[in-house]
């Protein structure tokens, strides 16, 4: 929609100084044309200008009526309820612009807007955060207080709830964690301190000719995985399998007798050509595993850090988590996660699956007789 005669008018007036015109025409722009946009928000403009607040916020309202996801005007409906000192009502306001931001470049002027908002939005959140967390009880355990503080982040915005989304098996009912408690898993301590054992004999395999490095990926080309281009077939990310898909790697096995009886302890699924898995993960230096998602929730992955540079990092959902050498973890990997190895050394992590431990006997019965009758595509859990 062109503007009217009155808004050029008031554009003209407005480049004159003659602010007082310039709003006088521009409200009689707004009552012939209501439905322009931008004739409103010229009219919001003026009336801060003028030192009406009430009235500009005004006119911004009326311009979200007629584009409710404006980025321009949600901007501009923020910074007047900042000035107009209505603190809490701009923090959420700056929020909901910000949710409007396009992927592309943004004009100067609207760029230095944003970046305005993001500090402000952000220091909004975090006054939210302590507002809440001065509600926790005293007589919360750590894990109780663990539990609540991503209660607190994911009210402030601050973090985000990340679904488990399995490329292949999603059984109803387990729970969306992303890192899980260690209570669950009375074998960790056990593989923890085992760690100087495990990491002999991964040297010792290494040290010998019979080892079998293999890229992590291996997808044929026309198998539709774009976000693993990068890494497919890459030796930048390998593998030695102790256990691969249920099958003993005998090359590889035969070095790690320790490791293996360790993994006796551990309830790991046993599913036709697809598990159990065990092996030692190889990170090239300047590697990163870009964000994915794993194949099944009935199981979960436990990851032993064995060598770990400085500059070594991995994310599960909203929570981040440095590899600490010895120091073990369990997480579901059907909820997004991805690693980077920012050093100039090899990183090594000793990584297993296991079966999800809310799943009952039954259940887990069930799921290893149902699984081998599915297509041969789903394989490789």
């Amino acid at each position: 929609m062109q503007p009217s005669s009155a808004e050029l008018e008031a554009d003209a007036a407005a480049r004159a100084g003659r602010l007082p015109d310039a709003r006088r025409l521009l409200e009689a722009a707004v009552a012939a044309t209501p439905e322009r946009l931008e004739a409103w928000l010229k009219l919001a403009a003026m009336c801060r200008a003028g030192g009406d607040l009430s009235g500009a916020i005004q006119a911004v309202s009326r311009a979200l009526a007629v584009d409710p996801l404006d980025l321009s005007a949600l901007l501009m409906r923020a910074v007047l309820l900042d000035k107009m000192g209505r603190s809490e009502e701009a923090g959420e306001a700056y929020g909901h612009a910000l949710a409007q931001r396009s992927a592309g470049d943004l004009p100067a002027a609207l760029a230095g807007m944003i970046a305005q908002a993001e500090q402000r939005y952000r220091a909004h959140q975090q006054k939210v955060a302590e507002r809440l967390r001065s509600a926790l009880p005293r007589n919360a355990s750590a894990q109780e207080r663990r539990r609540v503080e991503r209660f607190v982040t994911n009210v402030a915005r601050l973090t985000e709830a990340y679904p488990q989304a399995p490329s292949h098996f999603h059984f109803p009912g387990l729970p969306p964690v992303e890192f899980h408690e260690r209570a669950h898993f009375p074998w960790i301590e056990a593989i923890e301190a085992g760690t100087a054992e495990i990491r002999a004999e991964f040297d010792a395999l290494i040290a010998s000719e019979a080892a079998e490095l293999v890229p992590y990926i291996q997808y044929p080309d026309d198998v539709p995985l774009r976000q693993w281009e990068a890494l497919n077939r890459s030796r930048d990310w390998t593998a030695v399998h102790l256990l691969r898909n249920g099958e003993r790697i005998g090359r590889n096995a035969r070095h790690c007798p320790r490791t293996l009886a360790l993994l006796e302890a551990v309830s790991q699924p046993h599913i036709a050509g697809r598990c159990p898995n065990a092996m030692f993960s190889l990170l090239a230096p300047g590697t990163r595993i870009p964000p994915h998602t794993g194949v099944a929730n009935t199981r979960l992955v436990c990851h032993l850090p064995l060598i770990v540079p400085e500059g070594c990092g991995f994310r599960v959902g909203a929570e981040t988590r440095p590899w600490e050498t010895g120091r073990a973890f369990v997480f579901d990997d059907t909820i997004e996660h991805e690693a980077w190895n920012d050093s100039d050394a090899l990183r090594v992590v000793f990584i297993f699956d296991l079966w999800a431990w809310a799943l009952s006997e039954a259940e887990r019965d069930a799921v290893a007789a149902m699984m081998p009758l599915t297509d041969a595509g789903a394989a490789g859990l």
